[in-house]
């Protein structure tokens, strides 16, 4: 155990599976489930593979807030020297309350609100990548009202498949992201008469996950004439900022490492000769990250369809039912550990005896499940499961549905698990509607009072 705590990530240790080494069982036990369980270590060292991997441009690395948003999380990574990429007024409050700096971080997002451009201009962010000509002009408006200079970057959809999900792909033409080419010399010349504005760099951003360059690459050799065009018009592009994307592996396979995206990117970023930002989130937060759910029930209907029913469900782990995303799912407790690599396709796994089973939820939808037809050790009520590589876009994108608490997150880190996340209670699901009911009420007392009194002469 001891060598453990100086080894970041998820290991099994004499049949107990470990994050950062603490075992997963007592972080169940201590802390309850369902719970999300983060581990420190992964966290600054999936950082400094992805920055060092970008070193030679001096890249500033923004880590995506939509993916894991957590404040002990995002605390963390600012103090690795991460900045950060926001969509949202509340993200980019999120980064401020975790002492992010808005001098490194970028807003995205097709939908900033004028309340919100104010919020981040007062803030101080660094840049605004800018999704449409309306919401440029907006831009203009606001920083003009308040006396500031925003800088941006024009959002360019330059019409490339990542081969992603067709729900996570952003950079195709019938996209709602971005601008064209033609769109963005336009947007271009108009920027140049706005005295609100500063165009100083160009976003592109094509989707999630990418387990290739070559759909990077595309982007930015289109770049590469565009740039060109508009430096010849007058324009002071300076900034290239290549999104995010960046694949990790669900099964336990290798894929693709941030070494040979940039490997794969050097020339086109040297002719391009711009400052560089990057996006990533997944890439950090996905293997970071880890969901402990506790099985509650077996089932096998009379057609032998085995059940595996948990307290944890959509509501806590949306992706599986929303993207179809598969993830490795294991019991915490397991004497030959968890094989190297499952496959959905896979079937067995070497002597290790399984049932074939629905990993599900208490939800009452049909959609409710971790896992369909997955090969799993038996387990017995009681036992914890773990579902692994749930770090990003699964807190984040929990909710209340079915009136269920959210679940609590840990992290751990060299030996200790802190709280950095309470569970919810049932009072906090009725809070916000109980304040409400609490002030009219308040407010029909007084004027009931008021209503008697008589009224002053003239």
């Amino acid at each position: 155990m001891d060598v453990l705590r100086s080894t970041p990530g998820f290991h099994y240790c004499d049949g107990k599976l470990t994050c950062d080494g603490v075992p997963a069982v007592e972080i169940a036990e201590r802390f309850g489930t369902p719970c999300y369980v983060y581990s420190a270590g992964l966290l600054r060292e999936r950082y400094g593979r992805i920055r060092d991997a970008f070193a030679a441009r001096d890249a500033l690395v923004c880590f995506s807030v939509k993916s894991l948003g957590n404040l002990s999380v995002l605390r963390l990574l600012a103090q690795c020297g991460s900045g950060f990429d926001v969509v949202s007024g509340g993200e980019l409050f999120r980064v401020i309350e975790a002492g992010g700096e808005p001098g490194r971080t970028v807003y995205a997002g097709v939908g900033k609100t004028a309340a919100e451009i104010e919020f981040a201009l007062g803030a101080g962010v660094r840049m605004f990548n800018v999704e449409s000509p309306a919401e440029l002009r907006c831009i203009n408006d606001v920083a003009r009202r308040i006396g500031r200079q925003a800088t941006v970057a024009v959002r360019v959809n330059p019409d490339v498949d990542a081969k992603t999900h067709e729900k996570t792909t952003t950079g195709k033409k019938e996209n709602k992201f971005g601008i064209g080419l033609s769109g963005t010399r336009e947007l271009a010349a108009e920027a140049a008469r706005m005295t609100g504005v500063a165009l100083r760099g160009l976003h592109v951003h094509l989707g999630s996950p990418i387990y290739s360059a070559d759909p990077y690459r595309h982007a930015l050799e289109k770049f590469t004439t565009l740039v060109g065009e508009l430096r010849s018009q007058g324009c002071r592009i300076d900034t290239i900022n290549i999104g995010g994307g960046y694949c990790i592996s669900y099964t336990g396979e290798p894929v693709i490492e941030p070494a040979d995206y940039a490997a794969a990117l050097k020339d086109s970023l040297e002719k391009l000769d711009c400052s560089l930002i990057i996006e990533p989130g997944r890439y950090i937060s996905g293997p970071s990250g880890m969901l402990l759910v506790r099985v509650v029930y077996r089932k096998e209907s009379e057609h032998g369809k085995r059940f595996v029913i948990c307290d944890g469900a959509m509501n806590d782990l949306v992706r599986p039912t929303l993207y179809g995303s598969f993830h490795r799912i294991w019991p915490a407790v397991s004497d030959h550990g968890m094989p190297p690599v499952v496959k959905p396709e896979d079937r067995h796994y070497g002597g290790i005896q399984t049932q074939v089973v629905d990993v599900v939820g208490p939800v009452c939808e049909s959609g409710d499940f971790f896992a369909k037809d997955r090969p799993l050790p038996a387990m017995e009520a009681g036992d914890v499961l773990a579902v692994f590589d749930a770090g990003a876009y699964g807190s984040t994108m929990s909710s209340n549905y079915n009136a269920r608490p959210r679940g609590a997150e840990v992290m751990a880190d060299a030996g200790e698990a802190t709280l950095a996340r309470r569970r919810e209670s049932y009072e906090d699901l009725v809070a916000a509607e109980k304040d409400l009911q609490e002030s009219t009420q308040r407010r029909k007392r007084a004027q009931k009072m008021t209503s008697g009194r008589p009224k002053a002469g003239r």
